[in-house]
């Protein structure tokens, strides 16, 4: 059985570097995986129902369709002048802007790839008509943009929490907030020493009061939005899933009022953020007939075999998880990667001892990064492309990035309190 699963992982590699949709080529090795086992292929319909059949899984389509809306508002381009007249003013001011907007969209959209797409064209002519080269403005904006999966609400830790079972998706957005806060602070800190370096511009004198206190105005809505959706889970109102039905009532109230939504603006909304959905749903349903032929290969218990045989401690486990995991990210979007590797993972980290909450946000962070790395990163993509910047530059100039994320990584491993302890206190 472990020879049948390591050959169906090299297929599975040569499969990817074919070029093949991350979806097709997981369904073209569950149907030769059922094939080898000799199962039935009518069960691969089922196996894939049963995968999306998730109440939880209403959030995914729910939180981007909000962030959708409050684009079509213009609360896109209202957050971009609030952080400017805040941090417009120290070195390096606009590349400060960039991260710093990045944080406040991650609590409209809980996507990187929005992230990217809808602040991404503003945040790179902006820096570049400031004086910015055009290739690190494009880097700030796609390193940036991961922090919007783990700074709640976050997309991927609500299937982190659908493939565990036991953990709550309330506890999840509580414990990226730290993390999330630590890699933009660190972002900054690299920013500032670079434009420090480059004499990169910025804002000659602070801000006025009254030009932060109008920016504040515009972006008011957009920075009650986290407020409402993580209060109302906190306080115990709503779950997630009912919370991100709050966040597309506001959403659609904020945009009305501003009277920059009309029924043509709000259909085209909800079509992208329907599509975007069924993307994501469709890898779930494809990877959970996969990991059902993964289980009976007996890959996890094979695992578990190997790490309790030459891994004495969870310190080595979860350093020997955060390489695995930067390699397989640098093939795989973090969606499938989650999909396919916690039914894995999850029962040896269970083993150690690790706490669920922990280890999620470790996986979750872990697979952010790899969609930096090349030679896959879904995030050097969609940025080349919205950057107009060779994919070739975009492959040198991230890696300073890279770095700095995964110093921040190895801080989240190595100390848990950093994710477990907002969670243990607002969520007891």
């Amino acid at each position: 059985m472990a020879y049948m699963a390591l050959v169906l992982l090299l297929i599975f590699l040569v499969i990817m570097l074919l070029g093949t949709p991350v979806g097709f080529g997981m369904g073209a090795l569950t149907v030769i995986a059922f094939k080898l086992l000799g199962g039935d292929l009518s069960m691969i319909p089922q196996k894939m129902f049963s995968g999306i059949d998730v109440y939880t899984y209403v959030c995914i389509l729910l939180f981007i369709l909000s962030a959708d809306i409050m684009s079509v508002g213009g609360i896109t381009r209202a957050i971009v002048i609030f952080c400017e007249r805040l941090v417009g003013h120290i070195r390096g001011g606009l590349a400060h802007v960039n991260v710093l907007a990045s944080m406040l969209f991650a609590g409209l959209s809980g996507s990187a790839a929005a992230d990217a797409a809808g602040l991404g064209p503003i945040e790179i002519q902006m820096m570049t008509e400031g004086g910015y080269d055009k290739e690190f403005s494009s880097a700030v904006t796609a390193a940036s943009a991961i922090i919007g999966p783990i700074i709640p609400p976050s997309n991927i830790m609500i299937i982190y929490a659908g493939c565990v079972g036991t953990v709550s998706v309330g506890k999840m957005f509580m414990a990226g907030a730290i993390p999330g806060i630590l890699l933009g602070i660190a972002y900054m800190a690299f920013c500032y020493y670079i434009s420090l370096k480059r004499k990169y511009p910025c804002r000659e004198k602070r801000a006025s009061g009254r030009e932060i206190a109008r920016a504040t105005w515009e972006t008011l809505p957009a920075l009650l939005l986290p407020i409402i959706i993580m209060g109302t889970i906190t306080l115990g109102i709503c779950t997630a899933t009912e919370s991100s039905a709050i966040a597309v009532v506001y959403s659609t109230i904020v945009a009305l009022c501003r009277r920059q939504l009309s029924f043509k603006s709000f259909w085209r909304a909800c079509i992208r953020s329907a599509k975007a959905a069924a993307n994501v749903l469709f890898i779930i349903a494809i990877a959970t007939a996969m990991a059902w032929a993964i289980t009976t290969l007996g890959v996890a218990q094979a695992l578990t075999n190997f790490c309790m045989a030459y891994i004495n401690n969870k310190y080595l486990f979860l350093l020997f998880v955060n390489i695995l995991l930067l390699l397989i990210g640098m093939l795989l979007d973090a969606s499938p990667a989650l999909l396919l590797m916690v039914p894995i993972l999850w029962p040896v980290a269970r083993a150690f001892g690790i706490s669920d909450i922990h280890f999620g946000v470790m996986v979750c962070f872990n697979l952010m990064v790899g969609t930096l790395t090349p030679p896959v990163g879904m995030m050097l993509f969609i940025v080349s492309n919205v950057g107009k910047v060779k994919l070739s530059v975009m492959y040198k100039v991230i890696l300073p990035f890279v770095v700095v994320a995964v110093v921040v990584l190895i801080l989240i491993t190595y100390i848990p309190s950093l994710t477990t302890w907002l969670p243990a206190v607002l969520m007891k």
